[in-house]
């Protein structure tokens, strides 16, 4: 279980297409709030045909708000790089020069046992070779993952490979309009992502072998306007963190209040949260009724959810109820 804020701080992730330039105006005039991350996507959000053209205008759009920063500082998110291919982490890295220190992570989509080596070592040697420290966030998205037969035996590869550099992991994220595609699923603005049992087979998988030692992010929510979508991304992202995902992929600044409110703690989790991480180890019972009087709160059994608690409250804080 990870102990450590920096895992629980991505909260949204707000996806921009890399050759956006609108964010050197939005972002110095704090529109979108103060609590969201950002990816600059370089991969599905571009026309095969523009890339480099995406590559000039991210490196761009960075620099210049290295430079504004310098001079009238405003809230910069955390800034992840969605790469094509390993290929471009070393490449960015040394063409983004001082503006490279603005940027958190990469962010490796299709991650597969075909692509997982050189993704590592390519994050390995921009550490080595700028004495910087970048984390990685993998992207679980491939269609081989929805084969039952073959999907485990995937899953634990992968685990295995990202366990060997497990302190660059920042969080694993999960395509879930990826792999609805595949089967030409769509939810509604009414549905949940995890009524789509295909599809929340693979989550469950993921977060049984991937949940204990990593953060997991919930899927993109595509609707953004229009009747319900608000009322149905709360309602989808009750069941992202029923099912062990924290935080989510977002599309739109709408979204983000939304995030950070679902991930709230409540006062009587977080009470209940302290006593149990605070627990004398001599006291003769590990278990006995929250202060409350309405739940039983046992120390061996409820540890990693107090402990997780604990982290969502520093990262996101506490509700009112």
């Amino acid at each position: 279980m990870k102990d450590a804020l920096p895992y629980y701080n991505v909260g949204p992730l707000l996806y921009c297409p890399a050759n956006n330039p609108a964010i050197v105006h939005s972002l110095p005039e704090n529109r979108f709030g103060t609590h969201f991350s950002m990816a600059l996507c370089l991969e599905d959000t571009i026309n095969d045909d523009c890339v480099a053209e995406a590559e000039e205008m991210l490196i761009r759009n960075l620099q210049t708000l290295c430079r504004l920063h310098a001079t009238t500082p405003f809230f910069l998110p955390d800034f992840f790089i969605r790469v094509r291919n390993p290929q471009q982490i070393t490449d960015l890295t040394k063409r983004l020069e001082e503006a490279h220190d603005l940027v958190k992570g990469y962010i490796l989509p299709k991650f597969s046992p075909d692509s997982a080596d050189t993704y590592i070592e390519a994050a390995l040697d921009i550490q080595q070779t700028y004495h910087c420290h970048k984390y990685i966030m993998p992207i679980l998205e491939s269609p081989i993952l929805l084969h039952p037969g073959h999907r485990t035996d995937i899953l634990c590869t992968l685990k295995d490979r990202l366990d060997a550099v497990s302190d660059l992991v920042l969080n694993i994220r999960v395509g879930g309009n990826d792999l609805c595609n595949v089967l030409g699923f769509r939810r509604s603005v009414s549905q949940s992502i995890h009524r789509i049992h295909t599809v929340a087979q693979v989550f469950s998988d993921i977060i049984a072998i991937y949940g204990p030692d990593y953060v997991i992010s919930g899927p993109v929510w595509e609707y953004y306007g229009g009747t319900g979508w608000d009322d149905g991304l709360r309602r989808e992202l009750q069941e992202d963190r029923l099912c062990g995902f924290i935080g989510k992929t977002v599309i739109h600044p709408r979204q983000i209040p939304l995030v950070n409110e679902a991930y709230r703690v409540s006062p009587a989790d977080l009470e209940d949260a302290h006593a149990i991480l605070g627990w004398d180890i001599s006291d003769p019972s590990f278990v006995r009724g929250s202060a409350a009087g309405a739940r039983m709160n046992e120390k061996k059994t409820h540890y990693n959810w107090a402990l997780q608690t604990l982290m969502l409250s520093r990262a996101y804080g506490v509700s009112e109820s």
